[in-house]
C-alpha cells in the first residue's frame, strides 16, 4: 500500500476543527530542535507544552522504547506487569507518597484525584462533604469534571449543566481561601504554577495556608503538577519547594517525555478509599508507557540535571531582559525553573500570537499562555548553543513584530 500524501490542508479536511496549527508540519526532532516536512528548522521552547524534558529522540528512551516494544506494549490492568510497578516503586521512594494509580494523561490523573477526594469525603464525613475548591484562571485537564473544576469557563460552557459542588476562588488571596474552606469542602486542588493563565506561581505562603485550612477541616489538599512536575520547576515535583506536602499529586506531561501517560500519587490511608472496580483504566500503566517513564524518572531526578534547569532558567531570564532593555517588551518576567511567562507591556497588549507567528517564520517554535504572555518550556537539558541560537532568532521576530507595532 502506497503512503498517503499529506500536507497542512489536509487538517482542513479531514480533522475535528478544535485546534489551530501554523502553516508549517514538525516532521522530525532531535534534541531540541524539529525540522518540518520540507527541511526547515526549528529551535524548539515549547517542548510539546511542557513535555518533551530530555528532548526529541533521547538515545536512552529510544533504547528503552525498542527493549520493551520487542517484549510487551499491552496487557490490561486484570494483570500487572514489572514496568509499572518498578515505576510505581521509583516515584513513591522519591516523594511523599506510598501509592499510584497510573493513566494516560493529565486530565484523567486530575480525573481520578478528584473522584477519590470525593470518595474519601463521604466515606470520612457522610454526603455533604463534597465540596471541591479550585482558583480562577486554573486548568486542570479537558473531560468534563476537570474543565468544571477548572477556573476557565469558556472551556466548559456550552455543554450542559456542569457537576456542582464546585466552587472557584482568587488565585494567592488566602483571606478569601481561608473563609471559604470549612466542613463540607472535601478537597481544595491547585497548580503551584498557573500554566495556562500566564506562568503565575503561588506565594509560598498561600499555598501554606492552604495545607494548615485543609488538615483542620480533614479536607485534601490536591496539587496539580501536570506541568510543573517531573524537574520542570528545578526540583522533582515543586511542591518539594514549600517545605509541605500534599495529600494528592498528580503528574503527566514530562513524565513520558512524549508517550502518554499521568499518575496519580497519594498515601495509603487515603488511597484505601479505592476498592477494586470503584475506578479503572485501560491503556494506563501499560508496560511500554511504564518502561518509557521509568527510565526518565531515573534520568531527570539525577541531581546534577535538576542544577541544571536553574542554569537555563537564568540564561533564558538574561536573554528576555536584554529584549527588554532594547524593546521596553515586557511588564514582568516570572515563573520557576524552566517554566517561564514573559508578560507583555501595555505597547504591545494582545500581540502574544503575533510573537508566536513570527518566531515560527523565523525558525523557532514558542508558547503562549493568553493573549499577553510568552511562555518558555523547553528540554530541561536544551544545549546552550540552541538556548542562544533560538533566542538570536527570536530577537529577529520580535524586531519585526515591534516594526509593525509602530
Amino acid at each position: 500500500m502506497s503512503e498517503i500524501d499529506v500536507n497542512r490542508a489536509t487538517f482542513d479536511e479531514v480533522m475535528v476543527p478544535v485546534f489551530a496549527p501554523p502553516g508549517f508540519v514538525p516532521d522530525r526532532g532531535r534534541g531540541s530542535r524539529v525540522w518540518d516536512t520540507e527541511g526547515r528548522d526549528y529551535v524548539d521552547f515549547a517542548g510539546g507544552i511542557a513535555v518533551t524534558a530530555l528532548g526529541h529522540a533521547h538515545p536512552e528512551l529510544l533504547k528503552v522504547l525498542h527493549e520493551q516494544g520487542d517484549k510487551l506494549w499491552h496487557i490490561g490492568n486484570g494483570y500487572t506487569n514489572a514496568p509499572v510497578l518498578r515505576l510505581a516503586k521509583r516515584l513513591t521512594d522519591l516523594t511523599f507518597a506510598d501509592r499510584a494509580f497510573f493513566a494516560n494523561s493529565g486530565a484523567e490523573a486530575n480525573e481520578a484525584a478528584l473522584k477519590l477526594a470525593r470518595r474519601y469525603g463521604i466515606d470520612q464525613h457522610g454526603e455533604q462533604k463534597i465540596e471541591i475548591l479550585s482558583f480562577t484562571q486554573s486548568f486542570h485537564g479537558r473531560t468534563f469534571f476537570t474543565v468544571s473544576v477548572g477556573g476557565q469557563p469558556k472551556y466548559a460552557e456550552g455543554f450542559g449543566p456542569q457537576p456542582q459542588g464546585i466552587r472557584h476562588l482568587p488565585y494567592n488571596d488566602l483571606p478569601r481561601a481561608l473563609e471559604a474552606i470549612g466542613p463540607k469542602t472535601c478537597a481544595v486542588i491547585v497548580e503551584p504554577v498557573q500554566g495556562e493563565s500566564g506562568v503565575i506561581p503561588a506565594d509560598p505562603a498561600f499555598l501554606k495556608g492552604l495545607r494548615d485550612a485543609c488538615d483542620e477541616q480533614d479536607a485534601l489538599l490536591i496539587f496539580d503538577e501536570v506541568q510543573t512536575g517531573v524537574g520542570r520547576t528545578g526540583t522533582f515535583y515543586a511542591y518539594m519547594q514549600y517545605g509541605m506536602t500534599p495529600d494528592i499529586l498528580t503528574s503527566a506531561k514530562a513524565l513520558g517525555n512524549g508517550f502518554p501517560i499521568g499518575v496519580m500519587l497519594t498515601t495509603d490511608e487515603i488511597a484505601a478509599h479505592f476498592k477494586v472496580g470503584v475506578h479503572g483504566t485501560t491503556y494506563g500503566g501499560n508496560p511500554l508507557g511504564a518502561s518509557i517513564a521509568d527510565k526518565v524518572v531515573e534520568l531527570i531526578s539525577d541531581p546534577k540535571l535538576l542544577e541544571g534547569v536553574n542554569a537555563r532558567s537564568e540564561a533564558i531570564r538574561l536573554h528576555l531582559d536584554r529584549i527588554n532593555e532594547r524593546h521596553g517588551m515586557f511588564k514582568e518576567i516570572r515563573g520557576r525553573g524552566l517554566l517561564i511567562g514573559a508578560e507583555l507591556s501595555d505597547a504591545y497588549k494582545d500581540c502574544a500570537k503575533d510573537v508566536l507567528n513570527a518566531a515560527a517564520a523565523h525558525g523557532v517554535i514558542m508558547l503562549i499562555a493568553g493573549p499577553n504572555v510568552l511562555r518558555f518550556a523547553p528540554s530541561l537539558v536544551m544545549p546552550l548553543d540552541d538556548l542562544h541560537e533560538g533566542f538570536a532568532r527570536i530577537g529577529r521576530a520580535i524586531g519585526q513584530v515591534v516594526a509593525g507595532n509602530r
